[in-house]
């Protein structure tokens, strides 16, 4: 099963740089969906959260003092390198690689999902649309219901039902939000640029928790 997961992070990695390869300077730029951070770095932010292993995270954790925002300006300043190519170059290397954060057995599907999110984060903004698969889409939508590991995605649509138009996915009891699934998975975990892409009588509650 894990390495079933790591074989799409690998099909989502690849597909992302090569959607990436032919920008121009002023694209990289770009402001993300991560509102503080530019398509350039959010990708050198993916690099950076694909070779961490758990010991060296943690290890940044105490060195910085949980200061993750503090944590997360080493991390790009170490992975972006000195042009877009070279950021793009690190992506990349990134492909095959099968570590994580939380692990190689319980970091799958997270890495799929940040994958997966952060991919978007890029795209929407450059105006890039992605058909994801859809069993891509289920995993991660599934995953975020469950979790407020990285983000408190679980927390926000708690007492919503959701109900995906384009995939299988459907989770939890109470006023009901329904949409394509990338724009359910980019609400829950806090992207409102694609709240028009819902409906529903839950979505206003949806909203306001972003």
């Amino acid at each position: 099963m894990a390495d079933h997961v790591w074989d799409l992070v690998r099909a989502e990695r690849t597909a992302l740089a090569e959607d990436l390869a032919g920008l121009t300077d002023a694209e990289w730029e770009t402001r993300s969906l991560c509102t503080e951070l530019s398509v350039r770095e959010v990708l050198a932010h993916l690099t950076a959260g694909a070779t961490l292993t758990f010991p060296r995270w943690m290890a940044g954790v105490i060195r910085h003092r949980f200061n993750f925002d503090q944590q997360l300006v080493v991390r790009l300043r170490e992975y972006l390198g000195d042009s877009a190519g070279e950021t793009l170059a690190g992506f990349r290397a990134t492909v095959p690689r099968t570590t994580s954060p939380f692990g190689r057995w319980s970091g799958t599907v997270s890495m799929l999902a940040e994958t997966v999110v952060h991919a978007e984060d890029i795209r929407r903004p450059l105006g890039i649309e992605r058909t994801y698969p859809e069993e891509v889409l289920t995993k991660v939508a599934e995953h975020y219901h469950g979790s407020d590991m990285t983000v408190p995605a679980k927390s926000r649509v708690k007492g919503l039902h959701l109900k995906a138009t384009d995939s299988p996915f459907e989770a939890g009891q109470g006023p009901t939000v329904t949409g394509p699934t990338i724009a359910l998975i980019m609400t829950t975990t806090g992207r409102p640029a694609h709240f028009p892409l819902l409906s529903g009588p839950g979505k206003a509650t949806l909203q306001s928790r972003c």
